[in-house]
């Protein structure tokens, strides 16, 4: 059992608090990025942080601004450690930051659809969502709610995104991958 001051615990709050820089909409305590903070004497901290996948250059960036946001509420020495394990999922993102994803227009990962390795398929990329893709629960249109969506790309403006359409009201989306 991991056992949290009063101190780190507003600490940690602090740190959650800073904006995603990829998607400034979450925060990276929704995104569930930020998994600890531990007090190492006075005035030094400890935070660790968990990249949404290995070699995200968004880390550099998140760590300098928690860095900042720390410094300016009087922490002297902070050091940002990357946490590769346990490795972040999709399911690590708080129902929050969730709806704020959907409210801005990206379609939020599946809960419960990060199960395992990331399935890598050889063929077209245009394929409409139907079983087994799919699944239980589609990726739903973040403008209209229709379930009837086509992926147009694996990838968007991000790694963690996919460019989809909503085959309803015609308009295109990102939709945060499920890992």
């Amino acid at each position: 059992m991991v056992t949290t001051t009063p101190l780190e615990a507003e600490l940690l709050e602090l740190a959650g608090s800073v904006p995603d820089p990829e998607l400034p909409v979450l925060t990276l305590r929704e995104l569930g990025v930020v998994r600890a903070v531990h007090a190492r004497g006075t005035g030094s901290v400890e935070v660790e942080l968990t990249p949404t996948y290995t070699g995200c250059p968004a880390v550099e960036a998140m760590s300098l601004d928690i860095e900042r946001v720390l410094r300016e509420h009087g922490v002297r020495e902070v050091t940002v450690r990357t946490v590769l394990a346990p490795a972040w999922s999709t399911d690590d993102i708080t129902d929050e930051g969730r709806r704020k994803l959907q409210e801005f227009g990206i379609a939020p990962p599946r809960v419960g659809a990060a199960s395992g390795p990331v399935r890598v398929e050889l063929g077209p990329t245009r394929t409409r969502t139907s079983p087994p893709e799919a699944g239980p629960d589609p990726v739903r249109c973040p403008h209209c709610g229709s379930a009837e969506t086509e992926l147009l790309s694996r990838f968007s403006s991000t790694a963690c995104k996919a460019l989809r359409r909503c085959l309803s009201c015609r308009e295109p989306f990102d939709h945060f991958k499920e890992l």
